[in-house]
């Protein structure tokens, strides 16, 4: 019993011993803060006490020591420096591992650190767009201004001043047509010369505007001479000119037959020429013929169609004889449709007048005179698709006049007949072999269509 009093004394010894030294070391510590603040801090200590062998503290700053350096506290523990000073009501406490001052926010402050930044962001107040307008403006200017590149290059007035001086002025269209019809009226220019004019010529003239300048320079007789002349090269070169500057130009056509341009294609078309020519001077014709009756009309009393029959006749490779079948075709639909329009609409002084025109072309009665209703059929007999293609379209809008010779024509018959077999075993063929078979479908369709149209079908079964 007596040795358990002894050790229960000796433990109280220790204890008392531990604490003294404690508060000893506690003592030292504050007297070297206080030595080393030269009071400028207040020590508060933190009756909660410390954590982990850690004791806080709450240090003030006072205002009337302005040399002393503050540090800004965060949610993180930081450590204090000797000197350093805090905010009131951070936490300052002493690590007893480290030995070393650290400090946070208080727990006030911690409290409603997260939620005042939050509001400041909601209470900020939106972007202005005048003052972000202003502000990326003075963002470029200064960096036009710290740009060192920017420095090599001079203002564009200054170019075009400097350019001007140089007499080095961009030319317009106008200009350059004059400068071309100067050249190729020079006596000095020579062939190949003119023919590379026709060609530039031929490009500008597709702007509408560009064709009827080119006119009212004279050019479209400068063209018509180069169609008469003995150079089969400018011929060609310049029926192409002349086409693309008629081609859907109301303006530029009215000019071209009153200049003569439809008596010089005709008078090309009835002499020996080369087929690129010819397929030119077509290509010419059918653009100025195109929505233009009064053209039409003129094509009609000066022997056009005549002239084609016999053009149709000599051409052997079926080259010549599908571009007339296809413009005899155009002119003969564009009448009928503007035919139909006027029975659907509202007709106003213009298209009465267009009506008139197109009742004083007689087109298809001319084409039963001349014979032409056994002439289309004949290019049936051609092996390509696209060429019997335009003569079923074109058998089908002569019908009206040339039905009863269809049902005479033998030959007309079997042709039909023929390709209607041909084109049902190339559509069976396609379909076994999965591939698409409108094109042909659409060509039987044609067929069947003339047969019945003509009740020629019977006939051929």
């Amino acid at each position: 019993m007596k040795l358990m009093d002894s050790h229960v004394g000796g433990a109280s010894r220790s204890c008392s011993v531990l604490v003294l030294l404690l508060l000893l070391h506690r003592s030292l510590i504050a007297t070297a803060l206080g030595q080393q603040s030269d009071g400028a801090l207040t020590v508060l200590e933190n009756t909660g006490g410390g954590v982990g062998g850690e004791e806080e503290e709450e240090v003030t700053v006072d205002d009337d020591d302005a040399d002393v350096e503050v540090l800004q506290p965060t949610e993180q523990w930081q450590t204090l420096a000797p000197g350093q000073a805090v905010p009131a009501g951070s936490h300052v406490r002493l690590n007893l591992q480290t030995g070393k001052r650290e400090v946070r926010l208080g727990e006030e402050q911690l409290k409603y650190w997260t939620q005042e930044h939050r509001e400041l962001e909601k209470s900020a107040a939106p972007i202005n767009p005048d003052e972000l307008k202003k502000a990326m403006k003075k963002i470029k200017e200064d960096l036009k201004s710290q740009d060192p590149v920017a420095s090599k290059f001079r203002p564009l007035e200054e170019l075009k001043k400097d350019m001007a001086e140089l007499d080095l002025l961009v030319e317009t269209d106008v200009q350059i047509m004059r400068r071309l019809l100067d050249q190729f009226n020079s006596s000095s220019t020579t062939t190949e010369q003119r023919l590379n004019i026709l060609q530039e010529l031929e490009y500008l003239v597709h702007q509408v505007d560009n064709a009827q300048t080119l006119c009212s320079m004279g050019g479209l007789s400068l063209i018509l001479e180069g169609l008469n002349s003995s150079d089969v090269r400018l011929q060609e070169n310049s029926a192409f000119v002349l086409g693309s500057a008629v081609s859907s130009n109301p303006v530029v056509q009215v000019q071209a037959v009153e200049g003569g341009a439809l008596q010089t294609l005709l008078a090309t078309l009835a002499t020996t020429q080369p087929l690129n020519v010819k397929k030119k001077v077509l290509f010419a014709m059918a653009c100025l013929l195109r929505h233009f009756p009064y053209a039409q009309r003129h094509f009609l009393s000066n022997g056009g169609l005549q002239i084609l029959s016999e053009l149709f006749r000599a051409d052997v490779g079926g080259i010549l004889q599908t571009r007339i079948v296809t413009m005899l075709y155009d002119m003969i639909s564009e009448k009928e449709l503007i035919s139909q329009a006027g029975l659907d609409h509202v007709q106003n002084p213009s298209h009465e007048e267009r009506l008139r025109q197109y009742s004083e072309v007689s087109l298809q009665d001319e084409l039963m005179e001349k014979g032409w209703c056994s002439l289309v059929p004949q290019l049936l007999q051609s092996t390509e698709h696209d060429y019997r293609e335009k003569a079923l379209r074109a058998l089908l809008a002569m019908a009206s006049v040339c039905l009863d010779q269809y049902r005479s024509d033998g030959s007309l018959l079997g042709s039909l007949h023929s390709l209607r077999l041909q084109y049902s075993e190339l559509i069976q063929s396609e379909m076994i072999l999965g591939e698409e078979t409108s094109y042909f479908t659409e060509m039987m369709e044609l067929i069947d269509t003339l047969q019945v149209k003509g009740e020629l079908a019977p006939g051929l079964e």
